[in-house]
């Protein structure tokens, strides 16, 4: 018989979805809407890429930087994606845990997968784009990238959405955002609402 989970004060949220499928939007919306969440900044050794800002998009650190981060156990978890090296930050973890808020992480599957294996009461929502064409579509639309480095995200995107939908907990279709949206938001109050995290010592049992 399996133990019950236990579950810890604050909701750990990861968001995982191929590109174009609107994870990041989503969250942000999430993040704007819930006054005592947390948006966990990636932190990665690649250079930036367009518009992308120094804390904002990421923090941009060297090799070197990155490697005593991992040394310090500053990672709550962290990877080599295509030669380079990303991670999310365990302050984040550490803040929700603390003021029992929501901490979002914007981050892929085999992101997901590790925080879940560290802390197994993390909520693992995957956003689905509403198909592959439509996928396609946005990405050519952002006219960023050319056909071959498009190719090589649609390939991508299949492997994500195959992990995702066989490893997460929610599923949420973005074919129609404000819905999308909706749907998310209801994931974070029912979980809010598990036994366990409700704070019941207001409660007098007994005499």
């Amino acid at each position: 018989m399996n133990e019950p989970m236990v579950l810890q004060p604050g909701l750990l949220l990861v968001l995982s979805a191929p590109s174009g499928a609107g994870k990041t939007t989503l969250a942000h919306r999430l993040l704007k809407d819930q006054p005592e969440a947390i948006f966990s900044t990636s932190v990665t050794t690649r250079r930036p890429r367009g518009k992308e800002q120094e804390g904002v998009d990421y923090r941009f650190v060297d090799v070197a930087t990155f490697q005593q981060k991992i040394e310090r156990n500053e990672f709550v978890e962290w990877a080599e994606v295509h030669g380079h090296f990303y991670g999310s930050p365990q302050s984040v973890v550490d803040d929700a845990r603390s003021r029992k808020g929501v901490a979002i992480f914007d981050i892929d599957v085999q992101g997901g997968q590790a925080i879940k294996r560290k802390h197994p009461d993390a909520i693992l929502i995957f956003v689905l784009p509403p198909s592959m064409e439509e996928l396609e579509r946005r990405l050519r639309d952002r006219m960023t990238d050319s056909d071959e480095t498009i190719r090589r995200r649609m390939l991508a995107a299949r492997s994500e959405i195959e992990r995702g939908i066989a490893s997460y907990d929610y599923i949420v279709m973005n074919d129609d955002f404000e819905r999308a949206y909706q749907e998310l938001k209801s994931v974070v109050v029912a979980e809010r609402c598990r036994r366990g995290r409700v704070d019941l010592s207001r409660l007098k049992f007994g005499s």
